[in-house]
């Protein structure tokens, strides 16, 4: 573990961890609960359901389903190819044929700030083993709303399992890091009126990275104000709380 890789072996994990396994070239990493007996509880996208983004993402991210298909299911999960929402499957399958990586919790911000790929860390600290466990088992009986790439992904899923927390403003993007870091990066690069400050190409990489790095850490779901901790119980008697917009504000 440390600033370059977040990468460990099978045999180093524990109930309740939430780890990660990269996807198409590393263009995005599916999210899960790891809850022992190697298996893993994720919230996922079926394979062959449109993302719905309408943007360049729904070319490439088309599904977080495990791989097998029916003609070749896993003898322990067996087809999964077409299921969406929290599911479980073996660590082979959720991991699809990548690497096994731990998402960190309670990290300082000069760690988030060096770790510049989203996704991988938070200053957010995680609630007990028992207390992250128990919200991936119930929102595996009961749901947790509708898949949405930016406010209710995969990432956002886990977080909510190892923190309980919930945006509560309507305009927001979720608590994923990767989604946070590719509006920040829209961000800095479209929106900053900084970049009219410089004409050189290193002072302009300079302004760019600096806001990006801001952007994120503002962003971050230890860091922000617009949260609210909810436990899993109200969530699933409250769906609005997850609504299918993934645009409902966390009420009273």
């Amino acid at each position: 573990m440390g600033v370059f890789s977040n990468k460990i072996d099978k045999d180093q994990l524990k109930p309740g961890d939430h780890i990660y396994s990269w996807r198409h070239a590393y263009l995005y990493a599916h999210h899960g609960i790891y809850v022992g007996e190697g298996k893993v509880i994720h919230f996922t996208r079926g394979g062959g359901q449109e993302i719905g983004t309408g943007t360049f993402l729904d070319r490439i991210i088309f599904s977080s389903s495990p791989s097998h298909s029916v003609d070749n299911p896993c003898p322990r999960c067996g087809d999964q190819s077409r299921l969406s929402g929290v599911i479980c499957s073996c660590l082979d399958c959720f991991l699809w044929g990548g690497e096994l990586y731990l998402f960190e919790y309670g990290v300082n911000p000069a760690f988030f700030i060096a770790k510049a790929r989203g996704g991988t860390c938070t200053l957010a600290p995680s609630d007990p083993q028992e207390v992250v466990l128990h919200r991936a088992s119930y929102l595996l009986q009961n749901g947790f709303g509708v898949y949405d790439i930016f406010k209710n992904n995969c990432e956002d899923f886990a977080i909510y399992c190892k923190t309980g927390l919930l945006v509560s403003t309507t305009f927001s993007v979720g608590r994923s890091g990767q989604a946070a870091s590719f509006v920040a990066m829209a961000s800095s690069i479209i929106s900053s009126p900084l970049r009219f400050l410089t004409t050189s190409c290193s002072g302009l990489a300079a302004v760019g990275c600096g806001m990006y790095c801001i952007n994120r850490l503002v962003s971050d779901i230890g860091v922000r104000r617009d949260v609210t901790k909810v436990s899993v119980e109200r969530l699933v008697a409250h769906p609005g709380l997850v609504s299918e917009a993934s645009t409902e504000t966390v009420k009273d």
